[in-house]
């Protein structure tokens, strides 16, 4: 191998290091028997969510978390391998991709990581299922405000009670 080929290959090697290392979460996927058509809406939604979705050689995964704390994700780069990169929101990959893999037996959750630390599949499993940073902030406002809201009935009826009584 030529070594301006070698020099190509570590360069990607790197760029994957650095996509790795800056995601929040990264899940493994297994894609084989999707169609294109359902690879296709699989990205847009990830995509929807701000999610990178790319299939990207095993070897050079393996290559990329050699020496860092994801190498417990070697077990899971065999065979067609994606991954779901997402900077923002580290939920959202899990997700997605749990939600499209129950409605297609073809796709496989391999493993992978999420806020900078391995996860089993059950564990990945368990976020999916997790309300959204929305919902959950949506929750604890709605949570905050109806002590607010029997004060303000409880004045409103003692004000009306005393129009009332006038």
């Amino acid at each position: 191998m030529s070594e301006a080929a070698i020099a190509k290959k570590a360069e990607i090697v790197k760029q994957t290091a650095d996509l790795i290392n800056n995601a929040e979460s990264a899940i493994v996927v297994d894609y084989r028997g999707l169609t294109v058509a359902e690879v296709t809406d699989l990205r847009k939604q990830l995509r929807d969510a701000g999610v990178k979705m790319s299939v990207i050689k095993n070897k050079i995964l393996d290559r990329a978390v050699e020496g860092t704390d994801y190498e417990d994700l070697k077990s899971t780069f065999v065979g067609p391998t994606a991954v779901a990169f997402s900077d923002e929101d580290p939920i959202a990959p899990a997700k997605i991709l749990k939600k499209f893999a129950d409605d297609h037996d073809a796709l496989e959750i391999k493993g992978g990581f999420i806020e900078k630390s391995v996860k089993t599949l059950d564990e990945i499993n368990e976020y999916a299922t997790m309300p959204s940073r929305e919902d959950l902030l949506s929750m604890l406002a709605s949570a905050l405000q109806d002590p607010m809201r029997k004060i303000a009935r409880a004045v409103k009826a003692v004000a009306d009670k005393e129009d009332e009584a006038a």
